[in-house]
């Protein structure tokens, strides 16, 4: 058997299996579950990094309630690439094989590291420099579609649960993972003359370890090239021990690397294509908030038109067959409610750094004029001793949605999650505007952080239980896509809930994004009693 390609794989040949299959896909599982942490954290980097830019006075000549739309922004922008990628990224593993995919996808990552670790040398960077590292920083969101579709051929039926929860799971603690690292790796100045000059903090930050004052010195390009240490080494061992798998079912005629990289980069561009059009018109008309919900709808239907109609012919049959699954309603019922978990966890682990130090972190004082004027509050909290947590027990706690699942039933785990979320996100929406009118806005922060790690927790649970109902309603050739699709959807939470939230507390009403919030959760939760557990379900609790 080749080293590198394998022509032979029948994993549900147990003889097969623990002979050889086993010891090959264990290998690549634990080469793919870094990247793609590494992966994540790429992606939702800039919603701890526009923290400490706003530490740092990165106002880019604006005033402080534009800049602070602007920060807003950043993540919205990573984001929005990296669900866009997601859409063509579920087809390049029969195209271009897994061992080239997940190493060129990673190797792609060390172009935003590298340019943002550039950028944050100097406070006059241009945002426009700042808009086009998180726009790439998209490659990260998109390696999830891809890194899944090629975990679940190495491994049986029988341990898929096992392979696609820990590559998910654990990649899924790249959240954590970032918020975590990026504010620990700033305090020093650990590679020297790539770390940049140092920079004073305007304001209190901190770390999970201590609190730092305002005054002391941090070296923010750290946060970009802390992620080369990661990425050199996981390109090389991409590289040299990953396997493509050349079989019928998987990969057949697979090319040489360079043109597996050539189709991927294709395929890639016209996701950057639809998205930067996207990108666009939201820029260009943000003074209309309600263009978003026009322009997202047109870009994810654009994406799979220029895919389809641009594809060579032999991923052209594949494509036909899988988007069989938009006859199906309950892709779109799914669909729905999927983004209430995962686009939750991942949206608000996008945001929930800036809302905490723009919430907490700031008196808003408003003036007899209508505007608002906002004093830092020295009092506040220390935004990276909390940021973390949230995150981490949404995804610590992911693998025991599932089991409960698997036990009680998906739907019914789903229905008392969307409760949940209901009245935490009311909850959440209350405090932040009792803060946000407040002159001691601290006094608000611990009941605001308990509900939103429990507004976490739900979104973990959740996960697990919506991949056990899309397991039981769709058919074994439907439910990959389905998954893909849904996931892919669902990663434009991290574009939606910055943005929503972000043009909420530019007009003093942060609570109102919340609430919205709560509307769309108590309508998911309709649609999962109406299909999936009242009196006229086509399947009971699946």
């Amino acid at each position: 058997m080749s080293n590198v390609d394998l022509k032979k794989w029948d994993v549900e040949n147990e003889s097969f299996w623990n002979s050889e299959g086993k010891e090959i896909a264990t290998r690549n599982l634990w080469i793919s579950i870094p990247s793609l942490l590494v992966g994540f954290s790429v992606w939702l980097m800039w919603g701890i990094i526009t923290v400490q830019m706003k530490n740092l006075g990165f106002t880019f000549g604006k005033s402080p309630e534009e800049a602070m739309g602007l920060l807003f922004m950043l993540p919205a922008i990573a984001g929005l690439t990296g669900a866009t990628l997601r859409i063509p990224s579920s087809f390049f593993i029969r195209l271009a094989g897994g061992r080239n995919t997940i190493f060129f996808t990673t190797a792609l990552l060390m172009i935003p590291a590298t340019g943002t670790a550039i950028g944050l040398q100097n406070p006059e960077t241009s945002f426009t420099f700042f808009m086009v590292m998180a726009f790439l920083s998209g490659f990260g969101g998109g390696n999830f579609a891809s890194s899944m579709s090629n975990i679940s051929f190495f491994f049986p039926k029988k341990e898929q649960g096992y392979a696609l929860g820990m590559n998910a799971g654990l990649g899924n603690f790249g959240v954590t993972t970032m918020q975590i690292l990026i504010p620990l790796v700033m305090t020093v100045p650990f590679l020297g003359a790539f770390s940049g000059d140092s920079m004073l903090l305007s304001s209190t930050s901190g770390t999970i370890f201590k609190r730092i004052s305002a005054g002391s010195e941090t070296w923010l390009a750290n946060a970009g090239w802390v992620w080369m240490l990661w990425l050199l080494p996981l390109a090389f061992f991409g590289w040299k021990k990953l396997n493509n798998i050349t079989t019928e079912a998987v990969t057949p005629g697979l090319k040489s690397p360079f043109v597996s990289f050539g189709r991927i980069s294709w395929l890639l561009l016209i996701g950057f294509f639809t998205a930067a059009i996207g990108l666009y018109f939201i820029l260009t008309f943000k003074a209309l908030t309600w263009v978003k919900w026009i322009v997202l709808p047109l870009v994810i239907a654009s994406t799979l038109f220029l895919m389809k109609a641009l594809s060579p012919g032999e991923i052209k049959d594949n494509l036909n067959r899988q988007f069989s699954i938009f006859d199906n309603k309950h892709t779109w019922v799914m669909t729905i409610i999927y983004t209430m978990t995962f686009g939750s966890f991942i949206g608000f682990a996008a945001a929930v750094g800036l809302a905490i130090k723009f919430i907490f972190g700031v008196k808003h004082i408003l003036l007899a004029d209508g505007t608002w004027q906002h004093v830092a509050n020295p009092d506040g909290p220390a935004t990276f001793m909390y940021v973390w947590v949230g995150a981490f027990v949404g995804a610590l706690i992911r693998p025991i949605g599932g089991k409960m699942a698997d036990k009680l039933g998906g739907a019914i785990i789903t229905q008392v999650v969307s409760v949940v979320m209901v009245a935490c996100s009311i909850g959440v929406g209350y405090y932040a505007s009792l803060a946000y009118q407040s002159a001691t806005p601290q006094d608000y922060f611990i009941p605001f952080f308990v509900l939103i790690v429990i507004l976490f927790a739900a979104t973990g649970i959740g996960n697990g239980s919506t991949f056990r109902t899309i397991s039981m309603v769709f058919n074994q050739e439907q439910a990959g896509p389905v998954l893909g699709w849904t996931s892919a959807v669902a990663a434009y939470g991290a574009f939606l809930i910055p943005k929503i939230i972000g043009e909420n507390m530019k007009a003093g009403t942060p609570e109102l994004a919340m609430y919205g919030f709560a509307v769309f959760y108590g309508i998911c939760a309709i649609l999962n009693w109406w299909y999936y557990l009242g009196p006229k379900a086509e399947f009971n609790n699946p």
